[in-house]
């Protein structure tokens, strides 16, 4: 009996390889059709699927997205290589030089004995990059909040520019502070809500979300992993209701509200 043929084992050089043989004139068509705008959104949910495996702490996922993430990164650089702007090479060095760069109480003589002191440092040093280097800096909104990039998604969005508000001195004594706010703009959003006006309801909505982005960042609470938190946990709750009710011989679509609620407190009680 033959044993199976074990895999080639690849290296990085295989990779730029083989994605440049993917985008060769007698390459895959899917492959060379592809720009930079197209592949976008592949980017963007490639780093979500990376966030879902970690979060359900699925190493070989992990493993797999993070080929996925490295797969879009080298893309790139191969069609940026094809256009003459720059290579993976160039990707490496640069990314290389600026974390030595920007660690010289590693690499260097400075002092950073504290994850706060080593972000103060690190801004520092990239604000002088900007003021010092030759290369084209990114044009500089004036004001606290500066920049804001505009494909965050809005609950990262809105942790940024409250961060930055923070800064700035615009913050509440304490965590209090906020909450009392929350409820302030939860009432304004009940309040619109008697009235008609959806645009009005939808701004009132919206400033309940941007405060209680808020409430989270005084414990520092990442929003969009509490939200992904809280959304898998009712995925899991809601398909064991279905389940049990499935079990005692109905389905769930056929039950009424208190009886949902019945099976709802029965699943919550079983997850605790």
């Amino acid at each position: 009996m033959t044993s199976p043929k074990a895999s080639p084992k690849y290296s990085f050089a295989d990779l730029l390889n083989i994605m440049a043989r993917l985008r060769a004139p007698d390459g895959c068509p899917w492959d060379k059709e592809q720009t930079h705008e197209s592949i976008l959104s592949c980017l963007i949910e490639e780093a979500y699927e990376f966030v879902d495996a970690v979060e359900k702490r699925d190493t070989l996922n992990m493993r797999e997205e993070l080929g996925d993430l490295l797969l879009q990164v080298v893309f790139h650089s191969q069609m940026a290589r094809e256009g003459g702007t720059f290579n993976i090479n160039d990707v490496i060095q640069e990314l290389c030089e600026k974390l030595v760069r920007r660690h010289p109480h590693v690499f260097g003589e400075s002092t950073a004995d504290t994850a706060d002191a080593v972000m103060v440092q690190w801004e520092a040093i990239k604000k002088a990059e900007k003021e010092v280097t030759g290369s084209p800096a990114p044009v500089q909104t004036p004001g606290a909040l500066g920049e804001i990039p505009r494909h965050l998604p809005a609950l990262l969005k809105a942790l940024k520019i409250s961060k930055r508000a923070v800064k700035a001195g615009f913050e509440w004594p304490d965590w209090t502070g906020v909450a009392a706010k929350v409820r302030e703009e939860l009432i304004e959003f009940e309040a619109e809500a008697k009235g008609g006006d959806r645009d009005a309801l939808e701004e009132e909505l919206g400033d309940l979300f941007f405060t209680v982005v808020n409430l989270g960042r005084v414990f520092d609470i990442d929003p969009e992993r509490a939200l992904a938190r809280s959304n898998a946990k009712f995925v899991a709750r809601f398909r064991a209701m279905e389940a049990l009710a499935e079990q005692r011989g109905g389905a769930l679509k056929d039950l009424s509200l208190a009886e949902m609620e019945t099976l709802w407190n029965e699943v919550k009680k079983r997850a605790t």
